[in-house]
């Protein structure tokens, strides 16, 4: 895929933690429009489909972290997720980087496998400022229930989203 000068010097602009995302998220819709040239403009289109959220931000410390935990379908089952609640409420595991300042937004279940679920709920929760997904320590766990086959996935189709993933909320 060729790049325009304008369109590499458009990139740079783009936060250093999505950078690599952003550039195949670009690529990707000028390869379905067809073309093989980036434009700014393709840039500047991408920023505003996939990033607009995080520059209209309050900065930080003004608004909460908001985190969402995705849990796998089956184990959801026979486990209510109190191992999870407690770990955030009382920050320790996985949640004990964040501070009082700190929100769940969303808790729910891939929706089985592949995890068709997870995708569509998590682009619904970024438009309510959604900075961190969780997968739940179950779907990292092998031995007490079966190892999800699909994790790699999940976590790739959440970052495409510019959205941090952390593996495990209370293992």
């Amino acid at each position: 895929m060729k790049w325009t000068v304008e369109a590499e010097e458009e990139l740079k602009k783009v936060p250093a933690f999505v950078l690599r995302m952003a550039r195949r998220a670009v690529e990707e819709q000028v390869r379905k429009s067809g073309r093989d040239e980036v434009t700014v403009e393709d840039v500047r289109a991408g920023r505003e489909r996939h990033l607009s959220f995080i520059e209209k931000q309050k900065p930080p410390g003004e608004r909460p972290t908001r985190i969402a935990v995705v849990r796998c379908d089956i184990v959801a089952e026979v486990c209510p997720g109190v191992a999870c609640f407690r770990a955030f409420h009382e920050r320790h595991c996985h949640f004990s980087t964040y501070g009082n300042n700190t929100e769940i937004i969303g808790f729910f279940t891939c929706g089985g496998c592949p995890g068709r679920r997870v995708s569509r709920l998590v682009e619904k929760l970024v438009d309510h400022d959604l900075d961190v997904v969780h997968l739940s320590s179950c779907m990292m766990l092998e031995g007490d229930y079966p190892k999800c086959p699909h994790r790699t996935q999940i976590k790739s189709s959440i970052e495409a989203k510019g959205i941090r993933v952390v593996e495990g909320t209370h293992h």
